[in-house]
């Protein structure tokens, strides 16, 4: 793997580059966020079909990372706008929002297509076109109402899924690709964040202190991954790469007691199999980051909280699981 990940933290480097920096890396361009070099792709050319192109692109990645049932085809707009007016009751209406949400993005997306069409037979579309502002103002109230969805884990939502295709519209193709390197960063940043906790907690406890080489291999593979696009050519040492190292740390085996010593005094004595599924859910939130190559906060910070809560009391509770993907 050719990949440089960052300089120095950035608390404890001087002459950090600024934010945006771009540099050849091993005959890679990269740019710097979050104190992570991340490789760069060519921008496509800003134009209607271009447009079209990245929008069919974020509304796959879109419903592949949210709940399941929201990828409501256009043409229903009218059905899941009065389910989701009618509804009362609270659980439902959330989900009839995501519905109603698909429904409004997938007009979008048929709207471009057409204003593609006619731009292809010669016909001009200006900004203004009632076409066009029909297709913003649907992106809008998606992102508005993709607020109560969730993601497939069932822990949070990703704000970012629906605001993306919005600004994708509304923005010169070029900003929005940046945009995207400073998400990864911080999607990087998290990465890490993860990784620390869990061996910084997980080290210390006898059995499970040499759980650090297969953390860091995963964290190291899930960071090559949040960079990597799906079409580039090394897609697929990329992914092979980061499944075995999220095989390797979910078949960990803890120490024996008696390999691993006694058990150190004024220490409780921690549940093995809370243990290993607290590995396999940091596991499965460092996988849903890299995918979505969006931060997911929330997640994170509990995550957190719950290596430390089992390093000082020897169990954890888990969050519900999540229905099957």
């Amino acid at each position: 793997m050719n990949n440089v990940y960052c300089l120095e933290p950035a608390s404890t480097c001087e002459q950090l580059p600024t934010e945006g920096t771009r540099r050849v890396i091993a005959d890679e361009e990269r740019v710097l966020y979050d104190g992570y070099w991340i490789k760069t792709y060519p921008v496509p050319v800003d134009s209607l079909q271009g447009k079209k192109s990245l929008i069919e692109a974020l509304a796959r990645r879109l419903f592949n990372h949210t709940e399941h049932g929201l990828n409501i085809p256009g043409c229903r707009l009218g059905e899941a706008r009065q389910s989701y007016a009618t509804e009362a009751e609270p659980a439902r209406r959330r989900v009839k929002a995501g519905m109603l949400a698909g429904a409004l993005f997938n007009r979008a997306t048929d709207i471009f297509k057409r204003l593609v069409e006619l731009q292809a037979d010669g016909i001009e579309i200006l900004c203004d076109n009632a076409l066009m502002r029909e297709c913003g103002h649907c992106l809008l109230e998606a992102m508005e109402l993709g607020r109560c969805v969730l993601h497939r884990s069932g822990e949070e939502g990703i704000d970012e899924l629906w605001g993306e295709p919005f600004r994708a519209f509304s923005i010169p193709v070029e900003d929005f690709y940046e945009s995207r390197y400073v998400k990864i960063g911080q999607s990087m940043r998290d990465i890490d964040l993860l990784a620390a906790a869990m061996i910084s907690n997980f080290s210390r406890i006898p059995t499970f202190e040499t759980v650090e080489t297969p953390i860091r291999d995963f964290a190291n593979a899930a960071k090559v991954k949040t960079e990597t696009l799906r079409t580039d050519p090394g897609i697929f040492d990329v992914w092979s790469h980061l499944v075995t190292a999220g095989e390797r740390l979910a078949h960990f085996t803890p120490q024996a007691a008696a390999e691993a010593g006694e058990k150190r005094p004024g220490s409780p004595l921690h549940s093995l199999s809370d243990g290993l599924r607290l590995l396999r859910n940091g596991r499965d939130l460092v996988f849903y980051i890299a995918r979505a190559r969006t931060p997911m906060p929330k997640s994170t910070h509990e995550y957190i909280e719950r290596c430390e809560a089992y390093l000082s009391s020897g169990r954890v509770s888990f969050m519900p699981a999540a229905l099957p993907a």
